[in-house]
């Protein structure tokens, strides 16, 4: 089965998302980008964050970008996890246990990665045990406030191991499996 991984576009200052939400500042740091083209094609199934499903989207009025995955570089099944499901769509089911959440992604990945979106469903992700690793592209900006990369009050630390480093003009692409 495939493994769970956390993706992420952060800003220098450990900002995935400005105040409210806003992904806007995002917008000018997405480019070409060799491990994110090539990791596309071994995403399998995206467990969403409710809030991340239904929030800010970078590619807002960009007509054939705006709502889809990756900007419309991927396409496959979203597994939503969210306090109030919904009936599923063609793509989408929404389900109310991280537990179940995952089971169902997995299975729907296959041996490919399961792609964690959103800040607080990593978080839960990371607290159960169940995240992989973590890709973080550091985009060179400071927000200054906002949503955190990994926000976790009164503290905990988490082992990872450095997996590859690699530069592009607008990001530095780290990667890291989490040590159990």
């Amino acid at each position: 089965m495939g493994k769970l991984l956390y993706s992420v576009t952060m800003s220098l200052d450990g900002f995935i998302a400005g105040p409210g939400g806003d992904m806007s500042w995002l917008t000018e740091h997405l480019g070409p980008n060799p491990m994110v083209d090539d990791l596309i094609g071994r995403i399998g199934a995206l467990l969403v964050g409710n809030r991340t499903f239904g929030g800010d989207d970078p590619y807002k009025g960009v007509e054939e970008r705006e709502g889809k995955a990756f900007g419309g570089g991927w396409e496959g099944p979203q597994f939503v996890l969210t306090h109030h499901p919904r009936p599923a769509s063609a793509d989408i089911t929404f389900v109310d246990d991280l537990a179940e959440a995952v089971t169902a992604a997995k299975a729907a990945a296959g041996d490919k990665y399961v792609n964690v979106l959103g800040a607080d469903v990593a978080r839960q992700c990371l607290a159960a045990g169940l995240l992989d690793e973590i890709l973080t592209l550091v985009a060179p900006v400071l927000l200054g406030d906002g949503v955190r990369l990994f926000d976790h009050p009164g503290g905990s630390n988490v082992k990872l191991e450095q997996l590859s480093v690699s530069h592009v003009p607008h990001a530095v692409n780290i990667w890291h499996r989490v040590v159990r």
